[in-house]
């Protein structure tokens, strides 16, 4: 089992958030016992000299093999966070994108591989079913009240 630290410093994600039948799809977050603690969109670092666009569209690209379509403007989420008492901090910039929904139909459940070749799994979730007692938590914090503000 591998187990994941925060960077020790201040680093830029941009995620994609991919919705199927009201369904967001997001990555399996473990902590060291391996037990799921909770989810978070797909998408990764922000290159030096790498748009946060470009960075969503490359990092689909390299973990599903799929290209995206972004379908919005940005929004930004600053994470300030503790994972297995090491804490994080990062800004998040989060897009609406489109997968080709003919490579993942009838999938519940897509595996993928990151660059230090660790098994990743993504699902697609009700947001209604995350962040209540007993549930896996949405990562990054603040992303749910914004889903929720937008009627998600």
């Amino acid at each position: 089992m591998n187990t994941w630290r925060p960077h020790p410093r201040f680093c830029v994600k941009s995620l994609g958030l991919h919705w199927l039948a009201g369904r967001l799809l997001a990555a399996e977050v473990y902590d060291d016992s391996g037990r799921v603690k909770g989810v978070r969109p797909l998408g990764g670092s922000v290159e030096f000299g790498e748009t946060a666009r470009d960075a969503v569209i490359r990092e689909f690209k390299e973990e599903l093999g799929a290209e995206i379509a972004i379908t919005g403007e940005p929004v930004f989420i600053e994470n300030i966070f503790v994972h297995e008492g090491c804490p994080g901090h990062e800004i998040v910039v989060l897009f609406e994108v489109l997968l080709p929904s003919e490579d993942f139909e009838g999938k519940d459940c897509l595996t993928f591989r990151e660059d230090n070749r660790v098994v990743c799994v993504a699902r697609w979730f009700d947001i209604r079913e995350l962040d209540v007692p007993g549930g896996p938590e949405l990562y990054p914090v603040g992303l749910k009240a914004h889903l929720e503000r937008l009627g998600k």
